[in-house]
């Protein structure tokens, strides 16, 4: 019975430390965790437009399916948290324009219809995240604060920009995507100029950054190609835009670690 009772705590405890966990701890988690719905915003049209091209295609599922229960998670995570009555109001509109978008997404099977859908409301949800990042950023008054909100765009940006590559291969583009892939082109290069040289940088955000500058050359050369007859292009884009995400947030994760 003791051991029973013992196994019982245990699961309970740890139940209740994963909630703990889960929590928004500080202002920077709070930005961090803003500025991520921005990217998941632009990263699940990406998705949704590789599989509707069937590149890549159990990986963009995967990225879809996780990117989906992530943005659910973080939303409930960040309307418990807004410091604000102003804050919990984006939050509550963010959840509203969240529904529609997350119908489509998952609705039924990716269409082009659904696509010129997906590209609107992408933007959409993201003009929403967006405002509830910057009025995270106001409340707080350290560098740190505005670091990880900058360095957050940055996996915004290279998903927006591979999602406007996508959109395009797919023929479901709008006419302004090509001027917004370029000028998302144009800040991602002048914020990775900016942050290697923010004075609150440590040796290892120093070298986290070279290591995004590395992927970004990489990327930078996928976006570049033209879409042919095959669908390497499409794949080159899928996999190197998962990259640079994935040392992005190592650098983000720096940042927010910064004293406040």
């Amino acid at each position: 019975m003791k051991t029973f009772l013992g196994v019982c705590l245990v699961f309970f405890l740890g139940l209740a430390s994963e909630g703990a966990l889960a929590q928004i701890s500080d202002i920077n988690a709070a930005i961090n965790k803003a500025g991520r719905q921005r990217m998941l915003s632009q990263r699940m049209a990406k998705a949704y437009f590789q599989i509707g091209q069937e590149v890549d295609i159990e990986r963009s599922k995967k990225v879809l399916d996780n990117s989906v229960a992530a943005f659910d998670r973080q939303l409930v995570e960040l309307k418990n948290y807004a410091p604000t009555p102003e804050i919990k109001t984006t939050y509550v509109n963010l959840e509203k324009s969240w529904l529609t978008y997350k119908d489509v997404l998952v609705g039924k099977a990716p269409s082009q219809d659904g696509g010129r859908k997906v590209l609107a409301l992408s933007d959409e949800v993201l003009a929403l995240a967006q405002q509830g990042t910057v009025q995270l950023e106001k409340q707080s008054s350290s560098t740190a604060g505005r670091l990880v909100n900058l360095s957050g765009r940055q996996r915004m940006l290279a998903q927006r920009m591979a999602k406007f590559y996508q959109a395009t291969a797919w023929g479901v583009a709008d006419a302004s995507s090509a001027t917004n892939l370029d000028k998302a082109r144009k800040e991602f290069a002048e914020a990775l100029k900016e942050l290697g040289s923010a004075p609150a940088n440590t040796q290892q955000i120093k070298d986290t950054l070279e290591l995004v500058k590395q992927q970004w050359f990489f990327f930078e050369n996928a976006l570049g190609q033209k879409v042919g007859g095959d669908k390497r292009p499409q794949t080159a884009v899928a996999t190197t835009s998962e990259r640079i995400l994935e040392e992005m947030e190592g650098v983000v994760g720096l940042y927010e670690k910064l004293p406040k």
